[in-house]
Formats: C-alpha cells, sequence, structure tokens
C-alpha cells in the first residue's frame, strides 16, 4: 500500500506543474485519494467480500467525486487529474502509464454480462469528457480528446477526436516523446480542417467563375 502511495504521489509530481509538496498531493489531490480507497475495496473484492467492497468505493465516490468499481484492474503510475465526474466500469482494464482527466467514462454499452467495458494499454492519455464504451481495446500510446466517444478498436500510436471517435493520427508522428504526453489541446479536429477545405474550395471556384464572367463580357 505504501509502495504504491509513494508511486502515485511521484506520479502526480510528473503530471501536474501545480502540485508543490507530497503533503499537498496527499491531503488535497482527489485522484490520489480514489486509488488509495479504490486499492482498499479492490482487496475486499478479490476475497469475494462485494458488500464492503461497494460500501467503500461508494463512500470513496462520495468524498472524491470519482467512482471505480472494486472489480476494474488499475496498473502502475495511474493519475486522474481533477477527477471529478470520472466512472471506471467494473471489468475496465487500465494498463501503466494513463492519465484520465475529469468527466472521464469507461463504461458498458448495454446490459450485457461478462467483460464490457473498456482495455486501456500504456501510456494513454483521455481527455476531458471523452467516453469510452463496451468491451472494446484502446491500444498503447493512445490519445483521445476532449469530448469525443469511442465505441470501437483503437490500434496503438494513434490520435482519436469527434463523436464517434475518429482516428486523425495513426503512426504518423511519435506519440511519447521520452515521457508522458499530455498535450491534449494540440489534437486536430477533422471537422474543423473539412471546413477549412471546402471553403477554399469554394473562393476558387468563385474566382473561377469570375474570370469566365469577364472573358463572356469582353
Amino acid at each position: 500500500m505504501f509502495r504504491h502511495l509513494r508511486e502515485d504521489i511521484q506520479t502526480v509530481f510528473e503530471r501536474d506543474p501545480a502540485a508543490k509538496s507530497w503533503l499537498e498531493i496527499l491531503l488535497l489531490y482527489p485522484g490520489v485519494h480514489a486509488l488509495i480507497g479504490y486499492r482498499l475495496a479492490h482487496k475486499f473484492y478479490q476475497w469475494r467480500c462485494f458488500f464492503i467492497a461497494r460500501l467503500i468505493s461508494q463512500f470513496n465516490r462520495f468524498i472524491t467525486g470519482i467512482e471505480i468499481h472494486p472489480g476494474a484492474k488499475i496498473g502502475h503510475r495511474f493519475f486522474i487529474d481533477h477527477g471529478t465526474g470520472v466512472v471506471i466500469g467494473e471489468t475496465a482494464e487500465i494498463g501503466d502509464d494513463v492519465t484520465l482527466f475529469q468527466g472521464v467514462t469507461l463504461g458498458g454499452t448495454g446490459k450485457e454480462r461478462g467483460k464490457r467495458h473498456p482495455t486501456i494499454g500504456n501510456n494513454v492519455m483521455i481527455a476531458a469528457g471523452a467516453k469510452v464504451l463496451g468491451s472494446i481495446t484502446v491500444g498503447d500510446n493512445v490519445k483521445i480528446g476532449a469530448g469525443s466517444v469511442v465505441i470501437r478498436e483503437i490500434p496503438p500510436n494513434s490520435t482519436v477526436v469527434g463523436v464517434p471517435g475518429r482516428i486523425v493520427i495513426q503512426d504518423g508522428i511519435r506519440i511519447n516523446r521520452g515521457g508522458v504526453d499530455l498535450d491534449h489541446n494540440k489534437i486536430i479536429d477533422p471537422v474543423v480542417t473539412m471546413i477549412d477545405s471546402l471553403q477554399q474550395k469554394i473562393l476558387e471556384l468563385e474566382t473561377r467563375v469570375r474570370e469566365l464572367e469577364q472573358k463572356k463580357v469582353v
């Protein structure tokens, strides 16, 4: 437990420039509190004490605003930034070096039983308000933009944005530049790109029409 706690605090220092001291992180960061409560609840879940596990989980949710089902599997150096509204389902699996921002949901899509929540690879960044739904796999080194809704498998080294989520970058750039990439504000929006392209085409056509009209007048 203490080894995990030291790792969690060090992870916050590495990814949050606002962190000032270990005491501040320990006492004031809900993401750290949520992980402490999750690990305790997860132990009871493994011992098949499901009611106690859910009781701890619900109390943890009340205190932090973060809901992590005790059955979820979470790897090392997991970081929840801010955290309000984060929901992680029972059969979700999260790899190492994953970062979630506020409002992220790793949820299911119906009443199916068994594996019904996402599997998230290593070094994945999921930005604010994004939803990853169903028993799908998100590969390593993936970035999911704010507000995206992902309902299909995502291959490694991809950038995803939109509703539904669309891959806009795949193996075109190196996602991990020697550390965890948190530049979710620089993700390209394919809809904006398409609109810009159409607007440019319209300007070209208008110019061509004016040229033809001038030739006709002459």
